[in-house]
């Protein structure tokens, strides 16, 4: 069996950016599009099957987007 390709912490930012993007009905591309990134990116890292993943500066830009703080997109506790 393979590894996993995103550490829970890393599948836990991107479930909270999906979450984030689908209440504001944006689609993959939209918001790809708002943090000037290549336009299959945000697919990438929302797929199990890609490596892509989210970084702290990716992280910082998403609160800007979503007028949020940064700590929407982390867990309260670590994962152990």
């Amino acid at each position: 069996m393979a590894a996993s390709l995103k550490t829970d912490i890393e599948a836990y930012v991107i479930n909270k950016v999906r979450e984030k993007r689908t209440e504001r009905n944006l689609s993959q591309s939209e918001l790809a599009a708002l943090m000037n990134m290549t336009n299959g990116f945000i697919g990438q890292a929302e797929s199990s099957k890609s490596p892509t993943k989210y970084n702290l500066n990716h992280i910082n830009e998403f609160a800007v987007i979503f007028n949020c703080s940064v700590q929407e997109f982390l867990p309260k506790e670590p994962f152990k």
